[in-house]
């Protein structure tokens, strides 16, 4: 069921929406502004309907603000108001509003212009989806990746949790294209991303290629020590899919890994945690590939010993 946030200093109007949209929706009323804002950026809400007037921050201004969240813009708001004019509902409009209904409110126009704004919603989601996951592997792409990892960074920075990066690609992989061809590289990728993919089966995890045979890992909650040894795993899997390499090479296709563990709030951004487990990706290689070196939240390396 799509889940409606409603915004309103009025209980009586918030109820009146309630009554008419919740048999088809799951409704979540807010009677102050900041809670609506609070709500608006930790629920997964397919529609947004917000009173204009409202003591201390209006409509208007938590339009704005929602405006201006990465997480928040996307998704649909329709301002309710008695404001009838049309500079005030051009103001809506221009901040981002995709629809206005004026009071007092009719049942039936309430209920065919959400139906209408939360099927578009779902339309472009849809759509988005699709533009945003890598055909070849099915996993998501760079550009989900660029848009999630900022979501989750400040989400780790609300909740105190650690927070992991880890960056990984297949040893060598240059010399198995050319050696097998690159349809078969394109198999290799698409089965190293499955195996990892498989690994990683917490709502919180996520993964996405980030190019060419490269793939970043984001987690949260666990301690680097607990990481490191995941990773590991992961490291060892992949491994264990025994698919040949160039005999030049080594017996079997490997990946490297490197990462870091940081607690949040932290000094840094999070580009300059990337670029550190970037670091530690080389170092893994500087040290003969096919393992895994980590960053705790001190930045103590740990290195996986040569087997």
């Amino acid at each position: 069921m799509e889940k409606i946030l409603i915004v309103d200093d009025s209980a009586l109007q918030a109820a009146q929406l309630k009554a008419i949209l919740e048999d088809e929706y799951d409704i979540t009323v807010a009677q102050k502004a900041e809670d609506g804002l609070r709500l608006a950026s930790e629920g997964d809400f397919s529609l947004i309907l917000m009173d204009v007037v409202m003591p201390g921050m209006d409509g208007f201004t938590l339009l704005k603000k929602m405006q201006e969240d990465i997480i928040m813009k996307s998704v649909p708001v329709i301002l309710i108001t008695s404001l009838s004019d049309v500079t005030s509902e051009e103001r809506g409009l221009v901040l981002g509003a995709v629809d206005y209904i004026t009071k007092p409110f009719h049942p039936l126009i309430v209920r065919a212009r959400v139906n209408t704004h939360v099927k578009l919603y779902r339309y472009r989601r849809q759509v988005e989806q699709q533009s945003m996951t890598d055909q070849l592997t099915g996993i998501a792409n760079r550009r989900r990746y660029e848009e999630y990892s900022i979501i989750r960074w400040k989400e780790a920075i609300r909740l105190h949790v650690p927070f992991s990066i880890c960056m990984f690609d297949i040893d060598r992989f240059k010399v198995y294209n050319d050696t097998f061809g690159h349809p078969a590289g394109d198999k290799v990728i698409a089965a190293v991303a499955q195996t990892a993919a498989s690994c990683l089966q917490r709502s919180t995890d996520f993964l996405a290629r980030y190019g060419g045979e490269e793939f970043v890992v984001i987690t949260m909650g666990d301690p680097s020590g607990k990481i490191f040894e995941h990773f590991k795993r992961i490291r060892q899997a992949i491994e264990d899919l025994h698919i040949p390499h160039a005999p030049s090479v080594s017996q079997w296709v490997t990946v490297s890994m490197g990462g870091i563990t940081v607690l949040p709030p932290v000094e840094h951004s999070y580009g300059f945690y990337l670029q550190y487990a970037d670091t530690q990706l080389y170092d893994a290689k500087r040290h003969g590939r096919n393992r895994v070196v980590w960053a705790d939240e001190k930045l103590k390396q740990m290195l996986e010993k040569e087997r």
